[in-house]
């Protein structure tokens, strides 16, 4: 099984933007093609400009002195290839000639580009770990192929996003049906406003895999429909327990909520998002946890209880001092470890 990297600190926390990007640029004489530039900030803003646009060519009439324009074109072209967002993802090179007029020097500018304009159009600008977590929950549920981010505010590295889609996945578990291999590129390489292009490759093809959800959301809504019902610490029991006559723990068996409702049988991985996607049907707050047993990579739960928020491992036969609920105190005693911080407390009060 392939496990995304570790490792998450905070990013500043904010809603969903869907702002596009927009440079302030001069046009002249009303020709968006056509704009003017004072110094080498405003054509840097205008290079911007033309690639936020799609534009294959344009033109500058740089007002500045003729021996900087070279240098300036040179090292403008340069900055938004390599250091602003859009560019890195999209451009493969920009060519300029210039021609020498009285007041200015008029560049012609052609803008070659390595992604479509479907491509640039589906870029999601997302800031702040809750709108990416979001943002790579839906591309799970839906088993999409990919999804490319415009993130703001951000200088985290690859493990920081690839922690975010464990999180992701586990956050779903009605389809969770086989972690995706993952692959990361980062536009550019270093900076505050990034942009993510994730590739997601599913261990089943697509139509597999909607076969598989479907046939889970059968067995999640039938057994919710007779759990629905009960009070809800009866639920929250209830709920452990059709998980456990579902099927049985084998360590050798599959790791998904399909593996042990239709099969019969699942690792801990599997057992784990059978209760987690059992409990979201019911409404009941629960998360998949990970970390190990006695040294071994294992899986369980987090579950609110009447007495708060509780371990519960149904992968294992129920702890005789303390039943299937547990602190994290107990937990710990029992061999097991997970890393504090990511997961609700447990404690005795």
């Amino acid at each position: 099984m392939s496990l995304l990297l570790a490792g998450c600190s905070a990013l500043l926390e904010r809603d969903y933007t869907s702002v596009t990007p927009h440079n302030a640029v001069p046009a002249t004489e009303g020709d968006p093609s056509i704009l003017r530039a004072d110094s080498y900030q405003e054509l840097v803003n205008a290079l911007i400009y033309f690639v936020n646009g799609g534009m294959e060519a344009g033109t500058v009439r740089l007002y500045t002195d003729a021996e900087n324009v070279e240098s300036f074109l040179s090292d403008a072209c340069l900055e938004v290839v390599q250091e602003d967002p859009l560019g890195a993802y999209c451009v493969e090179f920009i060519k300029y000639t210039v021609d020498p007029v009285v007041a200015y020097s008029e560049a012609h500018l052609d803008i070659t580009y390595r992604r479509t304009r479907e491509q640039v159009a589906s870029i999601v600008q997302a800031t702040g770990v809750t709108a990416i977590r979001s943002e790579l929950e839906a591309a799970l549920t839906a088993f999409a192929p990919s999804r490319t981010l415009r993130i703001r505010y951000f200088s985290e590295d690859e493990a920081f996003i690839r922690d975010l889609a464990r999180q992701a996945y586990y956050g779903v578990p009605d389809c969770a049906l086989g972690m995706p291999e993952i692959d990361l590129s980062l536009y550019p390489n270093s900076g505050q406003q990034r942009i993510v292009e994730i590739l997601l490759h599913y261990p089943l093809d697509h139509a597999e895999l909607e076969k598989r959800r479907t046939v889970l959301t059968g067995w999640l809504e039938e057994l919710a429909a007779e759990l629905a019902p009960m009070e809800r610490q009866e639920r929250v029991s209830a709920a452990a327990q059709a998980v456990r006559e579902a099927g049985e723990y084998d360590p050798q068996a599959g790791s998904t909520a399909y593996h042990l409702f239709e099969e019969g049988a699942a690792d801990s991985e599997g057992v784990c998002l059978a209760f987690a996607a059992l409990c979201q049907k019911l409404e009941l707050p629960c998360q998949a946890v990970w970390g190990t047993l006695n040294e071994e990579l294992h899986f369980w739960n987090v579950v609110q209880t009447g007495a708060g928020w509780r371990h519960l491992d149904l992968s294992v036969p129920e702890a005789e001092d303390s039943g299937p609920f547990c602190t994290d105190r107990q937990f710990q005693e029992l061999g097991y470890l997970w890393k504090e911080g990511d997961f609700p407390p447990c404690t005795e009060d």
